[in-house]
């Protein structure tokens, strides 16, 4: 179907075209027709079909028509990148909006947009606030839906589509990737199902051994090399990019670093100027300046462990071809759009956190990480080889992989950390305060429609713990949430992680480092992992006081408070203004982590104050102040400086050692005084300023 036989508003039409796009791929152009006469959709389709435009174009169309939509990713790169792609429509006068962060944050100034761009979770925390405009939603978009299979994000993705269904008509376009039970979510959403293996790029699937690709219905092809170097050899030499998929960091950095002697061959002098601008922009450390080498040579590899800046730019020179191979962990399969002519699945298994030991990575992350292969407008063909050790090995991979079916995906609304959050939310927002209302928005969800049941005695153990807790409690045949119950759902907390900091509360004063051990002992907090090197941690145990009981080294919840420590620790030294060197080395961790933890730890100190107000109004203070350094990573003689725009922890401290202690003594201070001082210069200086004057 050509764009031009749309029934939608010429405008739209001539942006698509100036983007190249004048024909809808065949399950595009199936499923369009039912999304803009408004009916509930499931499209469910390899990665790289087009399942965005499809959405993309209704939510256009009905903004046009002054309706409201709301587009929900489960990943915040996923939602910058939707955002980026919507944006380019502003010129006709849609107004997008983009929101991932702060939940508590009311997000009434979202009413001005007609697309807003969200995280499942913020989608939540809006309808937990009552957000008015949200009763305006006519359009919600659930990008990769499939993930409603997924232990954390799932039951949130979930309850918000559980919640629209019961509030209002609206309608749901759903995007999938290839799933087994796709016709179950359909049923749930009372959609039309469109499913399609269509691909605009073929798909080649192989397993190598040694120097042959065994490509299934294909042949064999012979390399020069053996391994992942011939393969790689092999692409490039075609003017081809390759995506290599590992199941760790290490392995991401040792891969890409042994690689960049075959990459800088085909290296471009842009490379350069990418790598400058990694080190220019997120400061010189160890993972930075292996980094910079990389991209350097025309390789990259990518991990949680990088900042989001880093990411976003690997990604982008990879898009312009300026780095030929990405070497990658998982993350980047189920993320932004980054295809490739080969990509080259080396792992098969990688470590669990919650069984505690390698594990099969599932057929449909690898058949994910597969269909990343092939450039649409670039390549005739992709190819997607996974790499076998030995022969025993090739057959397992043929059956369990190449010819193996995607696993079906399954609620995970029943764990109990899922019902506590969710529950609490039903009855603060006043959504649903009798049992019967309960177990009806249960009845729609996915869980029960796809067991058939509705988990009524956990429910029940469920409310009896906040009731007995004190978060809600019971008037007659119904629930109303108290002072502490209404906060916690408003704060976004796991019931559980706000328990943890009242008791914290109603204990002993605190310190600094005994709340942030009180926020790190919490459900809410990812602790890190404990290793070989971490001994000195049981003596920070004896230095420290804590507003917990000290387990026992003999008890079984030692370990895990070790890990809490450990945390701990990290946010200690960061507000120290120790080096970023110094916590990568210490932690085993990346400039990622550390962003991740800060920000994680930042919202749950904001928490513990708020909490505060109602339980120990004393410990507001110093929870104040230790939200501000770990907020910016500094001394509290700092904290004043900091405010600053364009004053991080590293200025901040230039500018104090050099007598500038305050906002009087810079506003006392000429430009060129400033100007002179080491990591300030021309620009900062009259940033400076401007802001003190």
């Amino acid at each position: 179907m050509k764009i031009d036989c749309l029934p939608i508003d010429e405008r739209i039409k001539e942006i698509l075209k100036r983007q190249g796009i004048v024909e809808l791929y065949p399950p595009q152009a199936e499923a369009l027709p039912y999304a803009l006469e408004g009916k509930n959709v499931v499209l469910s389709v390899p990665t790289a079909a087009g399942k965005s435009l499809v959405a993309y174009i209704s939510v256009l169309q009905s903004a046009l028509k002054g309706e409201r939509s709301l587009y929900i990713v489960p990943l915040r790169a996923l939602a910058r990148e939707k955002y980026e792609d919507l944006l380019e429509f502003e010129e006709i006068g849609v107004k997008i909006g983009i929101s991932t962060g702060d939940l508590d944050e009311k997000g009434g100034y979202l009413s001005k947009y007609d697309i807003v761009v969200c995280t499942s979770e913020k989608a939540d925390s809006l309808l937990r606030h009552k957000a008015e405009w949200m009763n305006e939603v006519k359009i919600i978009v659930a990008d990769e839906i499939h993930l409603i299979n997924d232990g954390s994000r799932g039951p949130t993705l979930e309850v918000n589509l559980a919640r629209f269904m019961l509030m209002k008509p609206v309608q749901i376009i759903a995007l999938s990737a290839t799933i087994k039970n796709a016709y179950k979510i359909a049923e749930w959403l009372d959609a039309v199902l469109i499913e399609s293996e269509w691909r605009p790029v073929p798909l080649k699937e192989g397993i190598l051994l040694g120097k042959s690709i065994d490509f299934l219905n294909d042949g064999i092809k012979k390399l020069g090399k053996s391994g992942i170097e011939g393969l790689i050899e092999d692409v490039l030499s075609q003017n081809g990019q390759a995506l290599i998929f590992v199941n760790t960091r290490r392995s991401a950095q040792s891969t890409a670093l042994k690689l960049a002697e075959i990459t800088e061959k085909y290296v471009e002098r842009k490379a350069e100027e990418i790598s400058h601008k990694i080190l220019r922009d997120e400061g010189i450390n160890i993972i930075s300046k292996k980094l910079a080498l990389c991209v350097e040579r025309g390789i990259a590899f990518h991990h949680a462990g990088l900042s989001s800046n880093q990411r976003r730019e690997i990604e982008k020179a990879f898009k312009k071809g300026i780095i030929k191979c990405i070497v990658a962990t998982p993350t980047l399969a189920a993320g932004v759009n980054t295809p490739a002519r080969r990509v080259i699945i080396k792992n098969l298994w990688r470590y669990s956190d919650t069984e505690g030991y390698m594990i099969p990575i599932p057929v449909m992350e690898i058949k994910q990480m597969m269909g990343r292969a092939g450039r649409p407008g670039y390549d005739e063909e992709g190819e997607a080889i996974l790499v076998a050790r030995n022969k025993i090995e090739k057959e397992r991979i043929l059956k369990e992989y190449l010819l193996a079916d995607v696993e079906p995906v399954y609620s995970k609304l029943a764990s109990e950390s899922a019902l506590r959050m969710h529950i609490l939310s039903l009855i603060a927002t006043e959504f649903a305060v009798y049992w019967e209302e309960i177990i009806d928005f249960f009845k729609k969800t996915f869980y029960a429609h796809q067991l058939g049941i509705v988990p009524e005695e956990k429910i029940w153990e469920i409310i009896d713990f906040l009731e007995r807790n004190e978060f809600i409690e019971s008037h007659g045949e119904r629930w109303r949430p108290t002072l502490f119950g209404h906060k916690t759902a408003e704060l976004y907390l796991d019931p559980l992680s706000a328990l943890k900091m009242r008791t914290a509360l109603e204990g002993k004063t605190g310190n600094n480092f005994s709340y942030l051990h009180a926020v790190c002992s919490t459900p809410d907090m990812n602790c890190l992992f404990l290793n070989t090197k971490d001994s000195w941690i049981e003596e920070k145990i004896k230095e420290e006081k804590f507003l917990f009981e000290v387990p026992s080294p003999f008890d079984i919840e030692y370990e895990w408070f070790m890990a809490e420590v450990k945390t701990a620790s990290l946010l200690e030294d960061w507000i120290e203004e120790k080096k970023e060197d110094y916590i990568i080395t210490k932690y085993q961790v990346g400039p990622g982590d550390i962003h991740n933890k800060v920000e994680r730890a930042e919202w749950l100190i904001y928490s513990m104050q708020e909490l505060a107000r109602i339980f120990n109004f004393g410990a507001v203070p110093i929870l104040s102040k230790l939200k501000m350094r770990v907020k910016y990573g500094c001394k509290e003689e700092l904290l004043n400086l900091v405010k600053l725009h364009g004053i991080g922890r590293v200025r901040a401290r230039i500018l104090y050692k050099n007598g500038f202690k305050s906002i009087s003594t810079l506003r006392r201070a000429s430009v060129e005084t400033l100007a002179q001082l080491p990591g300030i210069g021309i620009n900062i200086a009259k940033q400076i300023k401007e802001q003190v004057e």
